[in-house]
């Protein structure tokens, strides 16, 4: 190693590094945050820093270069990009690594690449303390002479050469075998992106001062993109509005669009232009997709661009994300190279997407164009009706509901009944009935050899009849209910099966029904299966009716502990709470009610019939003023004290409820009046007089984690999807648990553990 090298490196690296590395320019933004992961990535042989053009990688690179602490000399080599010949760059490797202080013999012939890079590894391991060697631009093709150069220079100087790597793409420098190995430090175009204070300094440059808002709004806009930040900048130095310009900035400005086409598009071969231009609709896109789009020849260059535009950002299983200011410029392109093709391509899409069971892509493509009748035609016969009136955890694009027209097609069943659910969803009840009606008409002329779309059609149409009704006449909404059921017999299982808010409604509004006229054990099947329909489609409005009914039927078999834990559920979040003159609130009254009856509390319970009736008074229940009635006579029977001038039996008897809801009443009501005049609380809902004996065995922690989820009535399959165990683990934890607090039921666990205090 030459003495004078030596020298020099104690003298100080910034001096060093400000020899080799490009100047320092004024309008640099300072980014320690990346600075210091450059610091820290240098210590280790390879440092990798890939962006799309524009992203600020080598004035970052400038940066840590002049204001860090370097593990040794610096040597900078700036590429000819994708154009590099080996001879031409591996004399400015030598050149740079010279001026470095390497003391490197001259090789016997330049030709010999491989005589070459042996004897710079040779020089590099006689120097033998570390060297940065930053490579800028650099772009050599997979197994090139160059790309097999380097892998085998930074291989035979290990400890000693420190590589730093600036390029668009992923060098092929074998990265994933280095980062198995952990000796790879790689910041990517989401880590060069600029944050808000990065955006506001770059603004601040050009004497721009905006509320941090509109710095936030801008950096969004341009996801981060230093070049797009400084071209709005100096846009915005012309602009008397900046807060308007920025809210109106997109990928279509004149600057943006001719740097991204002259930098990027114009230097695309044909085939791959026409692949950037047909996928560029697309929010995202994969292999197959980008096919379908831009046909076989075209999409061959799929694989080849992915790998080399860095523009194009991965989003997990095979699906790419194009950056949207990139995206706005090919979107703008296409419209003026093939005005004709953008329809088209829209169609193609939707079409692809709907095969793939992916509606809400499918319907956006189809809006893009305004075809409202074909888009219709997919929400009716997906059964995603459901989705418009916000019943399903799925959501359609808002779009549908905001930007529906007026002069929807009315000679179809389909327009008409997705313009009915959308007036639903906006609470135009008038026009919402206005379009049923019709709709219906439309039905009775659809041809007899139409019968599966008949089906689809009638299941919307009864769908959205029980939205509409299930708050305002439940018994058309049972009429509703039963006709949901019809169409569902003539429909593909695994077509219901995919919407589960459709079963989860049904299910609850016959459950209901079937409550009210007396039939508790098929309410009890309907409503347990209809919780579990919602609990599917994340419907927590109907799960909560589910709930607050389950709660009724256990206070009409009078179970009344029973009635106030699923009361008490249903009220908690993360479930909706009421509004005032929601029906079902009436329930949770009436429940509560006979709960507080039940504990001797009388005042309690008259005032919770008394916010029931408030309720009622506007959406009449005669089932539920029948129970309430008889509450209200329990109370002053009680509020009277001393023999009853009517007898208790008598007294039910004279009830309006239907026989078999009395006769599983009236024993409970005799021994709830017995027990509160002789001073005590009623069996069923009485606290016990001394805390029961804990269990034998102490629960596990899982098995805790198993009764939690159970008091929150959730199925064993939620259970096992929420804890990620099989449904089989499940059921024996529960089995444990059932052993170890000596019940056989999973509402005789809660109790127990509630009374345990391990709930």
């Amino acid at each position: 190693m030459a003495e004078g090298a030596r020298r020099t490196r104690d003298e100080g690296l910034d001096r060093e590094a400000a020899a080799t590395a490009p100047s320092l320019p004024g309008w640099l933004v300072s980014r320690p945050r990346l600075t210091d992961r450059l610091a820290r990535g240098v210590r280790g042989p390879m440092t990798v820093v890939v962006g799309p053009v524009g992203a600020g990688k080598t004035a970052l690179a400038v940066e840590w270069a002049h204001t860090r602490q370097l593990p040794g000399p610096l040597a900078w080599v700036t590429c000819d990009g994708q154009s590099e010949q080996p001879v031409v760059f591996w004399q400015r490797v030598t050149h740079a690594l010279r001026s470095a202080g390497v003391d490197l013999a001259e090789p016997a012939t330049a030709d010999d690449l491989p005589l070459l890079v042996a004897a710079l590894a040779e020089g590099l391991n006689e120097y033998a303390e570390p060297l940065v060697l930053v490579l800028d631009d650099f772009h050599p093709a997979l197994n090139s002479p160059i790309a097999e150069g380097v892998t085998t220079l930074l291989r035979h100087t290990p400890g000693v050469l420190r590589l730093v790597v600036l390029a668009r793409r992923d060098p092929p420098l074998h990265l994933r075998r280095e980062r198995l190995t952990s000796e790879v430090t790689e910041l990517r175009t989401a880590d060069l992106a600029f944050d808000d204070r990065e955006t506001a300094e770059l603004l601040a440059q050009h004497g721009i001062d905006v509320p941090k808002q509109t710095v936030s709004t801008l950096r969004r806009r341009t996801e981060g993109w230093a070049a797009g930040l400084r071209l709005a900048a100096m846009s915005m130095e012309k602009s008397r509005e900046p807060d308007e310009f920025v809210a109106q900035f997109a990928g279509d400005d004149e600057a943006i669009a001719s740097y991204l086409v002259e930098e990027v598009l114009d230097a695309q071969p044909a085939g791959m232009r026409r692949l950037l231009l047909t996928t560029s609709l697309l929010d995202s896109v994969n292999a197959e997709l980008a096919v379908e789009l831009s046909g076989e020849e075209a999409g061959r260059h799929f694989a080849v661009l992915v790998r080399e535009n860095s523009f194009l950002r991965p989003v997990g299983q095979g699906w790419y994300r194009c950056h949207q200011m990139f995206a706005d410029v090919l979107r703008m392109c296409l419209r003026h190279e093939a005005p004709g093709l953008e329809a088209t391509l829209h169609r193609k899409a939707a079409a692809w997407f709907d095969a793939h069971g992916l509606l809400a892509d499918a319907v956006r493509h189809l809006l893009a164009v305004a075809d409202w009748d074909q888009a219709a035609r997919l929400i009716v016969h997906r059964l995603a009706i459901g989705q418009v009136l916000g019943l399903a955890r799925a959501r359609l694009p808002v779009e549908v509901i905001r930007r529906l027209p007026e002069d929807l097609p009315a000679d179809e069943p389909e327009p008409v009944l997705l313009a009915a659910a959308v007036a639903q969803a906006r609470g135009d009840d008038a026009a919402c009935a206005r379009h049923l009606e019709r709709s219906a008409a439309l039905l009775g002329r659809l041809a007899a050899e139409e019968s599966g779309r008949e089906a689809r059609c009638r299941m919307a149409h009864a769908v959205i009849r029980m939205e509409r009704l299930r708050s305002r006449d439940p018994q058309e909404a049972r009429a509703a209910a039963a006709d949901a059921e019809s169409a569902g017999l003539r429909l593909p299982h695994a077509l219901l099966v995919h919407s589960p808010e459709i079963l989860a409604l049904t299910l609850t509004i016959r459950g209901s029904g079937e409550l009210r006229a007396g039939h508790l054990k098929a309410a009890d099947a309907s409503l347990t299966a209809g919780l579990k329909a919602a609990g599917a489609a994340a419907n927590g409005t109907l799960r909560r009716d589910c709930l607050v009914e389950r709660a009724l039927l256990d206070a009409l078999r009078g179970r009344f502990r029973a009635a106030d834990e699923l009361a008490t559920l249903a009220t908690q979040p993360p479930l909706p709470s009421w509004t005032t003159a929601e029906p079902s609130s009436a329930v949770l009254h009436t429940v509560r009610a006979w709960v507080e009856l039940a504990r001797g509390e009388p005042r309690r319970a008259r005032r919770e019939l008394a916010r029931s009736r408030t309720v009622l008074s506007g959406r009449p229940d005669p089932f539920l003023s029948d129970f309430g009635a008889l509450a209200a006579a329990l109370i002053l029977l009680v509020e009277g004290g001393g023999p009853a001038a009517v007898p208790i039996d008598d007294v039910v008897a004279g009830s309006r409820l239907p026989d078999a809801v009395l006769r599983a009443l009236g024993p409970a009501c005799t021994a709830l009046l017995g027990s509160v005049r002789t001073g005590r609380i009623a069996a069923a809902a009485a606290e016990p007089p001394a805390r029961p004996s804990a269990p034998a065995e102490r629960l596990s922690a899982r098995e805790r984690d198993v009764l939690d989820r159970l008091a929150q009535m959730m199925t064993t399959e939620e259970i096992a999807q929420e804890l990620y165990l099989s449904v089989n683990t499940v059921k024996t934890h529960l089995k444990s648990v059932y052993r170890k607090l000596s019940v056989s039921r999973r509402s005789a666990a809660v109790r127990r553990a509630r009374e345990l205090e391990l709930l």
